[in-house]
């Protein structure tokens, strides 16, 4: 695992946990919503491009290529941050 990967998902754990204490919701559930959306969304491109064979060793392509499962976890981190903020418009 990457360090990017790592800083990343403690970003999106604060950057949860500080948007539900400005919406004034339940801060420890959108925090924990947010990180298991940022590790499975993480989990499943990683298992992607492992079983599609296009982790390369020892390269510095290999390097870029391990950081595709960071930008899709943080796409899938905005997906669930947006539904969220969506459904505090509705209340």
């Amino acid at each position: 695992m990457s360090f990017l990967a790592i800083f990343s998902g403690v970003g999106v754990l604060v950057w949860f946990y500080l948007t539900a204490k400005e919406k004034g919701e339940h801060r420890f559930n959108w925090a924990i919503v947010g990180l298991i959306g940022y590790w499975l969304a993480w989990g499943g491109a990683k298992l992607v491009l492992t079983i599609a064979g296009l982790v390369a060793k020892g390269t510095i392509m290999a390097v870029i290529v391990n950081q595709i499962p960071v930008i899709c976890a943080i796409g899938a981190a905005f997906i669930v941050r947006r539904k969220l903020l969506s459904d505090v418009a509705v209340k």
